[in-house]
């Protein structure tokens, strides 16, 4: 917890203060009292006082002092608030290394189930894409709350040749300026990101580093997903090719453009990073105003107080 008015805190030393004196009154009256009374003669002529329940009162008071103290330095605390005006370009591989049966049935069937999940449970208001890509991206959705046109691309993907990972980065991030001069106009941009599916290396168009860096300068971090295993193949002409994970490269997509590295070697774990991508992705911490509990507390720990001393001790502290 934090304090947008922090100053305020310091009327806590008056609170302390206040305490003080009421113990150093209540110690002075009873000494002036063995001083100057007759004890014998006092004992049959006054009343009897409350014991320590009349110090009740008056503790009551100073803690809803205290906590009013602190509903005026203004705390505040970190809520979840969602991205209703965010933008997010799902970019999923379909590069035939997506045939390998490292993740059962295949790496593609995989990816469709554990992507229509993040579909599914991604924040209502934020507008997502969907783009393929293996040798050319090609963008199925443009960015929209709908999600109904999202789950029907995901489910008809399909197997093509070559992976042009940097051209995806590419077409993302014109999917994503086109929207946003669409949707903005002269208002600030709106928050973007892509996520980035892929199990291999690129092998055709422009470098995925130099896409990367192209995408922290539009201030769009990719968030890259390496799904799959290291020692997966695939049947080419009847002979098995490795398709192993270019992890290195992927890394360094995320690196650049300021986003995140994630693996996945099976279904379970890749909707796990998809759980957590939309969590990141749909909701951002603000912090909100936090006093009003503070100000009730304080508000009615006066209140029974007072009330407290006029029964206990006929008189407000």
């Amino acid at each position: 917890m934090t304090f947008a008015s922090p100053w305020w805190l310091a009327l806590g030393a008056v609170v302390l203060a206040l305490a003080l004196g009421y113990l150093i009154a209540q110690r002075r009256r009873r000494r002036d009292t063995m001083r100057f009374a007759n004890l014998e003669l006092l004992d049959r002529v006054a009343p009897k006082r409350p014991g320590w329940i009349r110090h009740v009162p008056t503790a009551l008071v100073l803690l809803g002092l205290a906590l009013l103290t602190v509903a005026m330095a203004a705390p505040t605390a970190e809520a979840k608030v969602p991205r209703n005006r965010a933008v997010v370009v799902l970019a999923i591989d379909v590069s035939l290394s997506m045939e390998a049966t490292d993740v059962p049935p295949n790496r593609l069937v995989a990816a469709q189930e554990a992507a229509k999940q993040f579909v599914t449970d991604l924040t209502p208001g934020v507008n997502l894409g969907v783009l393929e890509f293996a040798g050319v991206p090609s963008v199925l959705v443009s960015p929209t709350t709908d999600r109904a046109p999202a789950l029907s691309a995901i489910d008809g993907l399909k197997l093509d040749e070559a992976t042009a990972t940097g051209e995806a980065i590419y077409a993302a991030l014109q999917t994503i300026d086109v929207y946003s001069k669409a949707y903005g106009g002269t208002e600030e941009k709106p928050p973007a990101r892509i996520v980035l599916m892929t199990d291999g290396k690129r092998t055709v168009g422009r470098a995925e580093q130099a896409a990367a860096q192209a995408a922290a300068a539009a201030k769009v971090p990719v968030s890259v997903i390496a799904f799959g295993t290291n020692n997966a193949s695939i049947d080419v002409n009847g002979q098995p090719q490795p398709v192993p994970l270019d992890e290195a490269g992927m890394k360094d997509i995320a690196r650049l453009s300021g986003g995140d590295f994630h693996t996945a070697a099976t279904k379970e774990e890749l909707k796990k990073v998809y759980s957590q991508l939309g969590e990141q992705i749909g909701y951002e911490l603000q912090p909100k105003d936090v006093s009003r509990p503070w100000m009730i507390a304080g508000s009615l720990a006066v209140m029974v107080g007072a009330a407290g001393a006029l029964v206990v001790g006929r008189r407000i502290p």
